[in-house]
């Protein structure tokens, strides 16, 4: 096998044995990652062709335009650290903080998020693995309680609404649910600003009433669509924004059968204007709390 010639920097060592796994998101590592290699690659004016051949000349093997492509577009599963030191070597990155970013950013972009083991129900759990790392969360829903927000009995109820009846996937589904709401108890649980139609809460029990206005506090608000306001910007569907520290916004859509994440800026700011006449339909946290009370008390 070729050696790399003594030019190269060898990053230096991370330590990473004080990081918290649940606090860690590899999905926004991932994602992170891949759009600074993309920015570095564009910032020496190189083609992935000529990546490639300098890949090659460094000692790489097995790499190809199509594998940068893959990579920029954040469409690998488990990034090499090998991999990651190469990139570096090839867009001559010698600063030591710069490489040791990089190279964290790839050692946890490899860990396994606690829904790896539920890939059975949650797929790739594209969402779910944002979700850690976000440091707010927007989100509308208009047919049933946000997903962070349901109590065990309500999401198995929406579980099987949706036409799953076997039992075992109907308890690996809620049990995959509830853990994917430990984000909002740990030491930096991300903001919550949840904005819900009245229609999903005449449909939803007690229990999950009660617990919408026992969540509330500071960093977690309900706010509720009244009848009152009629057709508003986000009739058609709900949507859910994500916002990081030092990153670009996500939004995240869905239905019935498809699932769909962007972060392009002009998407972003086409969602981020919806999401304000909403805001602005939609009662205030006060307002909502005495709504939801009303509906306890009816039932």
């Amino acid at each position: 096998m070729k050696e790399k010639p003594d030019t190269l920097v060898r990053s230096p060592q991370p330590d990473t044995g004080g990081d918290d796994p649940v606090a860690v998101s590899p999905t926004l590592s991932k994602r992170r990652l891949s759009k600074r290699l993309r920015e570095l690659r564009e910032a020496k004016r190189m083609t992935a062709d000529a990546v490639v051949e300098r890949a090659h000349a460094l000692g790489g093997t097995r790499w190809s335009a199509s594998k940068i492509t893959r990579l920029e577009r954040d469409e690998w599963l488990r990034p090499r650290v090998e991999d990651v030191e190469l990139l570096l070597d090839v867009y001559d990155v010698t600063d030591l903080a710069e490489r040791a970013e990089l190279v964290r950013l790839a050692r946890e972009a490899r860990q396994r998020g606690w829904w790896a083991a539920y890939d059975d129900v949650l797929g790739r759990g594209a969402l779910t693995g944002l979700e850690p790392g976000a440091s707010r969360i927007r989100t509308v829903e208009l047919t049933v309680i946000p997903g962070l927000l349901q109590t065990p009995d309500y999401a198995r109820a929406v579980i099987q609404a949706g036409g799953i009846h076997d039992d075992a996937e109907v308890n690996r589904r809620v049990e995959a649910r509830m853990l994917r709401q430990r984000i909002l108890a740990g030491p930096d649980t991300p903001q919550l600003w949840a904005i819900i139609d009245v229609a999903a809460l005449r449909k939803a029990d007690t229990a999950q009433l009660r617990h919408l206005i026992d969540v509330q506090r500071r960093d977690l608000r309900v706010r509720v669509l009244p009848d009152e306001v009629g057709p508003h910007a986000a009739v058609s569907g709900g949507f859910t924004l994500l916002d990081f520290d030092g990153d670009s916004t996500v939004v995240y859509t869905e239905n019935p059968v498809t699932q769909a994440l962007t972060d392009d800026p002009d998407r972003v700011r086409e969602w981020e204007l919806v999401y304000q006449y909403v805001s602005a339909s939609a009662l205030s946290v006060e307002e909502s709390r005495t709504l939801i009370q009303d509906l306890i008390d009816r039932q």
